[in-house]
C-alpha cells in the first residue's frame, strides 16, 4: 500500500511539474520545479472546496503555491507559484476565487478560481505576518490576523486596499466571522484567550481569557450565538510521569465563547486516559450542527463528536474525557489518518470531510459513515523523506510523549515559543518555572537551556524525548533528524522593519542607546544571533534553581515573546527596561530618559 503511494504520489507530481513548466511560466515556488532532479514537499496546511464540489486548492506552505485539485479523478490540474509561506485559504465572494494568506511575505493574494485555472488577480500588502483569514460575502470585505503585530487588517477585496486596522491582543492566529459579518472572533493565542470584534465599528467589544495555549481554526455557529474552537491548556505543573497521566501538564479541549455578550467559557476535555489527543488544529461544524469535528495533528486522526448532549462546563471540568462520551460510539469516536492532518472541509451533505495532510502531501477524503479514508489526493512531492523531514515528523509527533499528551510543537509552535513558564526539570529543580525559548538558530547559538548547562545538542535532544516527553526510547538516528529539521527553521520577517528591512530613525537611535556604555546590553548580546554564549548572574535569580546565573538569551525576535526573562515575570519591554533590567541596574551609569527607553524598545522590537 505505502509502496503504491508513492508511485502515485511521484507520478502525479512529475506530471503537475511538466504540465506547468509547459504552460504556467508563473510557477516559481523553487528550483525542483523548474526540472531539477528533487521535488519539494508540498505540505498543505489548508483547503478550500469549491460550492459545486468539483474542485479544491489547497495552500501548501513548503512550496509557496497553490495546488487546483480535480475532485472527479484526484488530478493536479495546476500548481501556482504565491506569496512565501501561505497560511490559510477562504474562498471569495460570489465564487469569484479563493484568497490566500502569505505568513512571511506578508500579503494576501487574491486569485481567480475555476476548474480549469488559476490566475492572481492581486495582491495586497498588509505586513504583520498575516494568518487566519475570513471573507464577508455580503460586504466584500477581508479579515486578516496579523499575528506579528496583534491587529486584526479589514480589506476591501474590489479596491485591493486595507481600511482599518484593530488591536486585539498578541498573536491572533485563526479567526471567524458570523453569518450575518456582524462579529468577528479572534483567538488570540498570546493573550490565552478569544477577542470579539464588531465589523461595523471596528470596536474590540471584549477578550474571554482562559490560560488557552495554541488556540486553533474556528467556527461560529449559524445562529451567531458561539464560537467554537480547539486548545491546549497548561495546568502548571512539573512534567513527571504521573501528573502526565492526569491530564495535569498539557491536555486538549474544545471551548465555545459566547458572541452575543462576555461570558465564561465553556469546554470539555478530549482526552482518554492512556490514548490522549495531542495537537487539535482544525475544527468544523457539520452544516446541520449535529457534529464537531477536530484535526489532532499529534495524534494523526481526525476527532468527531455528536454535538447534542456535549459535556460544555464553565468551571470544574475533569481533564478526561467524560466516561459517558467513551461509553457511546456515536457520540465520540477517532478515526486515523496519518501524517499531521491540519484543515478541513465537509461536503454538502456533511457525509465527506476533506483534509489538507501536510506530511503525507496530500489531501484526504474522509467518508464519516464509514469512518474511513476512503481516498487520497496526492499532491506530489519526493519517494522518501529527507533527514529534516523525518526530524520534521518527530517534531510534530504526539505518539512520542507519553500516552501522546503533547508534541515538540505543543511547547515551541511552529518552532517558537508559548504563552506560559513551563518546568520541565531541566534545570535540576522542581517547580523553577521557565520560558521556552524558541529554536530559529538553535544549531548556531551553544550552549543550551536556560543555564546553560548544555553543550551536546544531540544529547539534549535525546534528553527532551525521553525527560520532557516521557515516550519511547529514542531511535539512533532521532536526534541527527532533529538537529536537521531545525536547521531549517527560518523566522518569519520582522514586522517592525521596513519593507526593505532597514530600521525606522527611531530604532537607528535605539541602536546607539543598545550599543552605549551607559544602557550595556552590547556587553552580553552580541554577534549575529544576539548572544555571546556565556553565564551571566544579574541578580534576576530565584532561591531555588539548581544552577547559578543565566544563558545569555538571542534577542532575535524579543518582539514575538509575550514573556520575558527566564521566569517570565515581565510581559512587556518597557516593564523590563524599568524593572528587573533596568540599565542602571545592569551597569550602575545612570537611568535611562523616558526618550532613551522608548528608543531602545523600537530598536529591540525590530531584532
Amino acid at each position: 500500500m505505502q509502496k503504491s503511494k508513492i508511485i502515485l504520489a511521484l507520478a502525479v507530481g512529475t506530471a503537475v511539474l511538466a504540465r506547468i513548466s509547459a504552460s504556467e511560466p508563473g510557477f516559481s515556488a523553487d528550483d525542483n520545479a523548474r526540472g531539477g532532479a528533487e521535488v519539494s514537499d508540498r505540505s498543505p496546511v489548508d483547503l478550500v472546496l469549491s460550492a459545486d464540489e468539483t474542485w479544491l486548492v489547497t495552500a501548501n506552505q513548503t512550496s509557496h503555491s497553490l495546488s487546483l485539485v480535480r475532485v472527479a479523478d484526484g488530478a493536479v490540474v495546476q500548481e501556482l507559484s504565491v506569496g512565501q509561506r501561505p497560511t490559510a485559504l477562504a474562498l471569495l465572494p460570489e465564487g469569484r476565487g479563493v484568497a490566500v494568506t502569505c505568513r512571511d511575505s506578508n500579503e494576501v493574494v487574491l486569485v481567480e478560481a475555476g476548474l480549469q485555472r488559476l490566475r492572481v488577480t492581486a495582491t495586497i500588502q498588509v505586513g504583520g505576518q498575516p494568518w487566519g483569514l475570513a471573507c464577508d460575502a455580503a460586504g466584500g470585505r477581508a479579515y486578516v490576523a496579523l499575528a506579528g503585530q496583534g491587529q486584526v487588517a479589514v480589506l476591501d477585496l474590489a479596491a485591493g486596499t486595507v481600511l482599518k486596522r484593530i488591536e486585539v491582543g498578541p498573536w491572533p492566529r485563526y479567526l471567524s466571522l458570523s453569518p450575518d459579518g456582524t462579529r468577528l472572533a479572534v483567538g488570540i493565542s498570546g493573550d490565552r484567550g478569544v477577542a470579539v470584534v464588531d465589523t461595523q465599528t471596528h470596536e474590540l467589544l471584549y477578550v474571554e481569557r482562559f490560560a488557552g495555549l495554541n488556540v486553533g481554526q474556528m467556527q461560529i455557529s449559524a445562529d451567531g450565538r458561539h464560537v467554537y474552537f480547539p486548545w491546549m491548556v497548561y495546568r502548571r505543573n512539573p512534567i513527571t510521569a504521573a501528573n502526565i497521566r492526569l491530564g495535569w501538564v498539557l491536555a486538549s479541549r474544545i471551548a465555545r465563547v459566547r458572541m452575543d455578550g462576555p461570558a465564561r467559557r465553556e469546554a470539555f476535555s478530549l482526552d482518554p486516559s492512556g490514548q490522549a489527543i495531542a495537537d487539535p488544529h482544525g475544527l468544523a461544524l457539520t452544516h446541520d450542527e449535529s457534529r464537531i469535528l477536530v484535526t489532532a495533528s499529534g495524534t494523526q486522526e481526525l476527532v468527531v463528536f455528536r454535538a447534542a448532549g456535549l459535556p460544555w462546563k464553565d468551571y470544574g471540568s475533569t481533564d478526561h474525557i467524560e466516561r459517558q462520551l467513551l461509553a457511546d460510539q456515536d457520540r465520540f469516536f477517532r478515526i486515523p489518518l496519518g501524517g499531521r492532518p491540519m484543515g478541513l472541509r465537509l461536503s454538502s451533505d456533511d457525509r465527506r470531510v476533506y483534509v489538507a495532510n501536510y506530511l503525507e502531501n496530500c489531501v484526504q477524503i474522509v467518508d464519516l459513515a464509514e469512518r474511513r479514508v476512503t481516498r487520497e489526493l496526492p499532491l506530489g512531492g519526493p519517494a522518501q523523506p529527507s533527514l529534516a523531514r523525518r526530524g520534521e515528523a518527530i517534531f510534530h509527533d504526539g505518539r512520542r510523549s507519553l500516552d501522546q499528551w503533547y508534541s515538540c510543537h505543543s511547547c515551541h509552535y511552529e518552532g517558537g515559543t508559548n504563552n506560559v513558564a513551563m518546568d520541565t526539570l531541566n534545570d535540576g529543580t522542581p517547580m523553577t518555572f521557565k520560558t521556552v525559548l524558541p529554536l530559529y538558530h538553535v544549531t548556531e547559538t551553544a550552549p543550551w537551556t536556560w543555564h546553560g548547562w548544555q553543550n551536546d545538542l544531540t544529547a539534549a535532544m535525546n534528553k527532551s524525548l525521553t525527560d520532557t516527553m516521557l515516550g519511547p526510547p529514542p531511535g539512533p538516528e532521532d536526534a541527527a533528524a532533529l538537529i536537521a529539521y531545525f536547521r531549517t527553521l527560518q523566522p518569519p520577517p520582522n514586522p517592525y522593519r521596513r519593507p526593505d528591512g532597514s530600521l525606522s530613525a527611531v530604532a537607528e537611535r535605539g541602536r546607539a542607546v543598545f550599543q552605549s556604555e551607559q544602557a550595556g546590553c552590547a556587553a552580553c548580546h552580541s554577534g549575529p544571533y544576539l548572544t555571546d554564549g556565556h553565564i551571566h548572574d544579574m541578580g534576576t535569580g530565584g532561591k531555588d534553581d539548581h544552577y547559578a546565573g543565566y544563558n545569555t538569551p538571542s534577542l532575535r525576535g524579543v518582539y514575538r515573546k509575550v514573556q520575558l526573562l527566564h521566569d517570565g515575570r515581565c510581559t512587556s519591554l518597557d516593564e523590563l527596561l524599568r524593572g528587573p533590567h533596568n540599565p542602571q541596574r545592569v551597569t550602575g551609569l545612570g537611568e535611562l530618559t523616558d526618550q532613551q527607553r522608548e528608543e531602545l524598545i523600537a530598536y529591540l522590537k525590530s531584532l
